[in-house]
């Protein structure tokens, strides 16, 4: 099965414009929804990718964790501690809202960004 990668470039492409612009309020903000969705749709790439390799019944128990655990077994990504912690990031932005929650949750969207662009570097060179 050959992955369909649009969606997840061009969520990349809207994150890394983001977070190329000079930081207020309202960019904070847009890099925080933007990472939200790319986010998302990361883990879903992996899960895919990982359900093509290993099949869909050994994928689909796993807990997010295992998961990113399994990704970086298999070359996808290089640190799951990392996922983990934007995966926190990702459910505490779309439960609670405050400002200091808003400012990390920008800060760790900036250090997303890479690990994000490297798994879909990694995701092409396989499905290119």
């Amino acid at each position: 099965m050959e992955l369909i990668l649009t969606p997840l470039k061009k969520a990349i492409a809207s994150l890394d414009i983001a977070v190329a612009q000079p930081k207020n309020e309202f960019i904070r903000d847009a890099v925080i929804q933007r990472f939200e969705y790319t986010y998302e749709l990361c883990w879903k790439f992996i899960k895919r990718d990982l359900s093509e390799d290993l099949g869909s019944e050994s994928i689909v128990i796993l807990s997010r964790k295992d998961l990113f655990r399994v990704a970086a077994d298999r070359g996808l990504i290089k640190d799951p501690l990392i996922w983990f912690t934007y995966h926190k990031a990702r459910n505490e932005t779309s439960h609670t809202y405050n400002e200091k929650i808003a400012e990390q949750t920008y800060d760790i969207a900036v250090l997303f960004l890479p690990e994000a662009q490297a798994l879909l570097a990694i995701l092409e060179s396989k499905y290119a």
